[in-house]
């Protein structure tokens, strides 16, 4: 199956990066439909651990769940509410387009039909084509929400073109926040903040002639979404994410720095030097591959907390539920209660 050979499969991030977005969710639903959302979603009201983590499956799950119960597709993210089927007419627009620069152009006039607190602009400056979100007024900035639909603009003109589409920059306008690092999961490029404004950017000469897309893959790409355009594939801009797929695809529990960075074709030092720019280690991926296995595997419930601590290479299983309880604060027989959507649900 696809799911385990793609690196990106097992990969958490911070429960941070969707604070915003779960404070959105508050203001448009009760309290009883928010406990709902996030038990549903094998999410926790209130996480006791700082450090907490979420799996890019329950982020899918979120969005799925709560487009639907908030009666808004962007799940008061924006001051107006966004009416089922919005993405849907989206899709639909922009297929009309003979070249994917007019998709874009599709993409900022139907959005800047429905959005009261920001309008998207479209430029283009030579080979640079720049779609930006600008303020009507002085509006608060919803992280979350520029990076939702800063995405869905690269997710849609990739799908259209039937492959990942380089991005030349992306920049947000609010400042770096603590999981920044999160953002490499999302955008195929370096990403930017305290920037005039929140874009993204391409090279004219990467947008190439859309496909012809069918009616059915439309309905597919919004029945899976966000799945199909919230999470990248691409790993060229990131030096870290290289390292964890060459990992992944591995013996990475045996594999050393040496071992990486002559798949790479480099020295170890300058592999080092590498990932200290993007303040991370060899180790660091090590780990957080390995914790990001782990808790893809408890959620999975196919096999025992015995045998997923043999599998990722602990000594014992009391190793494993230490090393586990200091990455969340939970064992993992807790974790697996609480967090899995089947055990949520039942």
């Amino acid at each position: 199956m696809t799911a385990t050979l793609d690196p990106v499969s097992p990969t958490t991030v911070s429960r941070r990066l969707i604070s915003d977005w779960l404070e959105a969710l508050r203001r448009c639903c009760s309290k009883v439909q928010m406990r709902a959302l996030l038990q549903r979603s094998g999410l926790e009201e209130m996480p006791a651990h700082p450090d907490a983590r979420v799996t890019l499956d329950q982020i899918v799950l979120l969005y799925q769940i709560a487009a639907v119960e908030s009666g808004d597709e962007m799940m008061g993210l924006w001051s107006r509410p966004i009416r089922a089927r919005a993405l849907q007419h989206l899709l639909t627009t922009v297929l009309e387009a003979d070249t994917l620069p007019s998709a874009l152009y599709r993409f900022s006039t139907f959005w800047n039909l429905l959005l009261d607190d920001f309008r998207f602009e479209l430029e283009q400056d030579g080979d640079r084509i720049t779609l930006s979100l600008v303020p009507i007024g002085n509006q608060q900035v919803q992280r979350f929400g520029h990076l939702l639909i800063l995405k869905l603009a690269h997710g849609l003109v990739s799908w259209l073109a039937g492959y990942e589409v380089p991005v030349r920059s992306i920049g947000f306008v609010f400042a770096r926040p603590d999981f920044s690092e999160d953002y490499a999961v999302i955008f195929p490029a370096r990403v930017d903040f305290e920037a005039p404004r929140s874009e993204i950017s391409f090279d004219a000469a990467a947008l190439g002639p859309p496909l012809t897309r069918s009616k059915s893959e439309l309905v597919e790409f919004v029945t899976r979404a966000p799945r199909d355009w919230i999470f990248t594939r691409y790993r060229e801009h990131a030096q870290s994410l290289r390292v964890r797929e060459f990992l992944y695809r591995a013996d990475w529990e045996a594999c050393r720095l040496a071992d990486a960075a002559a798949s790479f074709g480099m020295t170890p030092r300058t592999l080092m030097r590498r990932l200290d720019h993007e303040k991370t280690s060899f180790q660091a991926i090590k780990d957080s591959l390995r914790r990001d296995i782990a808790m893809r595997e408890l959620l999975k419930a196919e096999k025992s907390v015995e045998q997923i601590s043999e599998d990722l290479g602990f000594s014992s299983s009391a190793n494993f539920h230490k090393a586990f309880r200091r990455w969340t604060g939970e064992s993992p027989g807790m974790f697996r209660r609480t967090k899995s959507p089947c055990s949520a649900s039942s």
